[in-house]
């Protein structure tokens, strides 16, 4: 859902962005095979075993049981909340550009939008959620049909010229979140690779998945900004000129972001029910679930006040490109850069090179440089944009 920001990347970044589209797509693909290899320890006969089952217990060898189930948990937390915020935010801006002239805001269109997901409240299993899963990419390639589309067909008028080598210092780290944001996948390995038929696939799957992912995107974003330039909205579909044409995408990329939302839910609900809600003998509170299975009726609730809570920030945070490299740049870079790297240097220290030892510092200290200034523009542009929406001067 995330690509459609990464043309706007390109206007504060030019060839940088590009380059940083592949260079991220590469520094990920790294941090997901050494994070799946902290899950795995050998025995007395050199064998792999896997001794880990997730990302937070890899967090708790390194950190102890306590801090780094509390550490990980809350940032898997609110990145998981916040991917969900997002697909609630792009759908009601998405339907405001698409129906401009109807008398409703785009935080009535984010309501209308989250009475679509009030279902999800009762999903209990990964296997409905990968069904949905399944349509959400049938609509993903009907889309990048449609605006590649419309984009070859202006290729006659391409701005090629207008791609440069210039950086705008103050937005350029916003769009590296954006971009670091559109690869984190780190939080769902673990689960993946432990389900996995033949696990010895994954180091492949993990390199042809992000080398296709690192040409599609740059291709796209590239193509995208060849089409529009400087003109280039947050959401790229805001700039398709034809109002039925940009309707019909629109609700298209409305329909893919509500059915992609179930995923990131599904996984935040996982969160806390294992958290808290396992019976008074594991947890604070009962558990979530009936001697029947059943979802208990409060529990139902508890799931139905996470949909409104993510409604709630939406709302209030209606800036989809800031928001999305502030928490790119936050948890994207913790958990998609930092962590795994640190994880694997105390964990693999004696069975690592020395070279793989520093590119693991290199990767380290990139996440941490990139994330504070990202946060720190990512906040000041928000607050402007606050300021702006409230009627405030910004020069106060």
């Amino acid at each position: 859902m995330f690509v459609l920001s990464l043309p706007y990347s390109v206007v504060h970044g030019g060839y940088w962005s590009i380059l940083a589209i592949i260079f991220v797509a590469y520094v990920c693909a790294y941090t997901s095979k050494v994070l799946v290899q902290c899950l795995y320890e050998e025995n007395e006969k050199g064998e792999r075993i896997r001794v880990r089952d997730s990302y937070v217990e890899i967090a708790q060898a390194v950190w102890g049981e306590k801090t780094g189930s509390r550490i990980i948990n809350v940032a898997q937390f609110i990145e998981l909340t916040m991917i969900c915020i997002l697909y609630i935010v792009v759908s009601g801006n998405l339907l405001v550009n698409s129906f401009p002239h109807w008398p409703i805001p785009e935080q009535g269109w984010s309501i209308i939008s989250t009475a679509f997901l009030v279902p999800c409240a009762f999903l209990r299993h990964l296997k409905g959620v990968s069904r949905i899963s399944f349509y959400c990419t049938i609509v993903h390639l009907l889309i990048n049909a449609c605006i590649i589309g419309y984009c070859f067909s202006r290729a006659p008028q391409w701005a090629w010229d207008h791609v440069t080598f210039y950086i705008n210092v103050k937005m350029f780290p916003v769009s590296l979140g954006v971009i670091v944001f559109s690869y984190t996948s780190q939080i769902f390995l673990p689960s993946l690779e432990g389900n996995m038929e033949n696990r010895g696939n994954f180091t492949t799957m993990v390199n042809w998945t992000h080398i296709t992912a690192g040409i599609f995107k740059s291709i796209f974003a590239y193509i995208c900004f060849l089409t529009w330039a400087e003109t280039t909205q947050e959401v790229i579909t805001d700039n398709l000129p034809n109002m039925a044409f940009r309707a019909l995408v629109n609700v298209l990329l409305t329909a893919k972001a509500l059915l992609s939302y179930p995923l990131p839910y599904y996984q935040a609900v996982e969160l806390i029910e294992r958290d808290f809600f396992q019976g008074h003998d594991l947890t604070r509170f009962p558990s979530c679930y009936a001697t029947d299975g059943m979802l208990k009726v409060w529990a139902l609730a508890v799931r139905c006040l996470l949909v409104v809570g993510t409604l709630l920030m939406a709302v209030y945070i209606p800036h989809f490109a800031l928001l999305m490299g502030f928490i790119g740049s936050f948890t994207g870079t913790l958990l998609s850069f930092v962590c795994p790297c640190w994880f694997h240097m105390k964990l693999k220290w004696d069975q690592i090179s020395w070279k793989i030892r520093i590119w693991d510092c290199i990767v380290i200290a990139l996440g941490t440089t990139c994330g504070l200034i990202g946060i720190y523009y990512s906040l000041e542009g928000l607050i402007e944009k606050f300021r702006h929406d409230l009627g405030y001067d910004l020069n106060d």
